[in-house]
């Protein structure tokens, strides 16, 4: 198996490394997955994410290749900005769901799931030769990527600012700054559903150093259960579950995904990417989605179990888990709680657990909708809701104080 140039960084803090898509990563840390996913959504948490795929392409013709093959409008793009995209195949079916940077106005940055670098590399790769005036680099190995999430993220990275400043205080902004002498490159982009959330490039020889000042300043290691948690929370898509093919190896349509109306525009009629035709054709109205739910019964749903309505089954569910809340002292909460200054004003120490998840469904179903998950023969209770971020605190009345 691979290792990213973290590899003994984890080892020290105690990571539990498993195979993730061919490379050594930990699951988790000695505070363990609950705690990793609180001290994210409280205060910061740190990921490495060097085993996703980094690609720079530039050349004259670069600008015209991400049109054709990204399903969003890289022409929309501008220097300093980053946006959601996918590979999309002619079907309308995810080839992989990714995220473009452009740092700079003549070289992007496209950053795709570690399970599926080597099977985009290629295909850019083909698709790159068929245009011509392209040039594609693998910046993998020498640009490291971590993420920083949650409320005291910024606080962290400020106090650690030697030249710069942090991008503006909006979703995609880019920016660079400098950091114990080195040149980091910042979004202010992630996977957890934090509103304050940053990952960072890091040249590779700097990573150790960087990951150890960010620890120091009181960033909580985190693994890929919690960021396999915080990601559900949040209703954000994965590869393999949500785009790709269902349990019984069908395409999942591209905007069977409400992620997906982020990374596809359709806007401008003069511009044609792979895909067009079939995403045309979703947009008009699509028999399945992808809705949040969670569970009201005792029970977990884990991927593949059945969902019904009645004696109907409507559809599978592509994700589930447990993820850990905090107890409000009161009956009452913020409604977004977690992302203000609040949040331990109004929480105390107490914790609970709540299964959640996302399934692929017949539809419609809207917010409220009420639904049974098959658990091996047992049928238990389900609600759906707009996303389980803005569900803390199961049964709980949520109101604004």
């Amino acid at each position: 198996m691979k290792r990213t140039v973290l590899y003994d960084c984890h080892l020290e803090s105690g990571g539990r490394l498993v195979d993730f898509a061919g490379w050594h990563m930990p699951v988790q840390y000695q505070r363990g997955i609950l705690q990793e996913h609180l001290e994210t959504r409280r205060s910061a948490g740190l990921f490495d994410v060097s085993h996703m795929g980094r690609f720079e392409i530039a050349g004259r013709r670069a600008l015209e290749f991400l049109r054709w093959v990204l399903t969003n409008d890289a022409g929309s793009l501008l220097p300093g900005w980053s946006h959601y995209t996918l590979l999309a195949d002619e079907a309308g079916g995810a080839i992989d769901d990714a995220y473009l940077y452009r740092f700079s106005p003549e070289e992007w940055l496209l950053v795709v799931n570690a399970s599926n670098a080597y099977k985009d590399w290629e295909y850019l790769q083909r698709k790159a030769e068929e245009m011509g005036g392209v040039q594609m680099k693998n910046l993998s190995a020498e640009l490291a990527m971590m993420a920083l999430q949650g409320p005291q993220s910024e606080q962290i990275l400020i106090g650690l600012l030697e030249r710069g400043s942090l991008p503006e205080p909006k979703r995609n902004a880019l920016g660079a700054v400098r950091i114990a002498g080195c040149e980091v490159l910042v979004g202010r982009t992630g996977y957890t559903g934090e509103p304050i959330c940053f990952e960072l490039f890091v040249p590779a020889r700097s990573a150790e150093k960087i990951w150890s000042l960010l620890l120091e300043k009181g960033a909580c290691p985190v693994g890929l259960g919690a960021r396999d948690t915080l990601r559900l929370e949040a209703s954000l898509p994965l590869y393999g579950h949500e785009y790709g093919q269902d349990i019984f190896g069908r395409p999942i349509p591209i905007l069977a995904c409400p992620a997906a109306r982020f990374g596809v525009d359709l806007k401008d009629p003069e511009r044609r990417f792979i895909g067009r035709d079939a995403l045309e054709e979703q947009k008009k109205g699509l028999k399945r989605g992808i809705c949040a739910f969670r569970v009201i019964g005792k029970g977990i749903a884990r991927a593949g179990a059945a969902v019904f309505q009645g004696t109907r089954e409507i559809g599978r569910v592509t994700s589930g888990t447990v993820v850990p809340y905090w107890v409000p002292r009161e009956v009452t909460c913020p409604l977004h709680c977690g992302h203000g200054s609040g949040w331990e004003a109004h929480f105390s120490g107490r914790t609970g657990q709540r299964p959640i998840g996302l399934a692929l469904v017949d539809g419609p179903l809207g917010a409220g909708a009420m639904v049974e998950i098959d658990l091996r023969g047992r049928r238990i209770e389900a609600v759906v809701v707009k996303r389980n971020l803005d569900n803390y605190g199961g049964p709980i009345t949520f109101a604004v104080l």
